[in-house]
């Protein structure tokens, strides 16, 4: 059994930074994708921004050109920087992987346990 552990977060004024970082914790051999959803109530979870199995980058609209993900695959984690927070950017961010456990072949879609981001105007 393996799980993602979040960590960063928490509030600040609008225009500051934030970092989240999310690490596997576990026995895998392999890490697919990584990256970061986000949920308000009442809404849908959206994609703030991914990396891909094959190394590229993706990000949801909103936030391209403020936020920054990063990977490092071999320690199977990642950091999420976030720059230029506006108040629409309130939610809970949940980190996302496909990992590979130790014994096996068939990757698995794991979930963070989701930690809150707070932006003041």
């Amino acid at each position: 059994q393996g799980q993602l552990v979040e960590s960063g977060g928490g509030s600040v004024q609008a225009g500051g930074s934030l970092g989240l970082s999310c690490a596997a914790s576990g026995s895998f051999w392999r890490l697919g994708a990584m990256g970061w959803y986000r949920q308000v109530p009442g809404k849908q979870r959206e994609l703030v921004a991914e990396f891909t199995s094959i190394g590229s980058t993706n990000y949801g609209d909103s936030v391209k050109g403020r936020f920054t993900i990063s990977v490092d695959v071999r320690g199977k984690t990642g950091y999420l920087l976030m720059n230029g927070l506006k108040p629409d950017d309130t939610a809970v961010y949940y980190c996302h992987a496909v990992l590979t456990p130790q014994d096996s072949e068939i990757p698995k879609t794991y979930w963070g346990q989701g930690t809150q981001v707070t932006v003041s105007s």
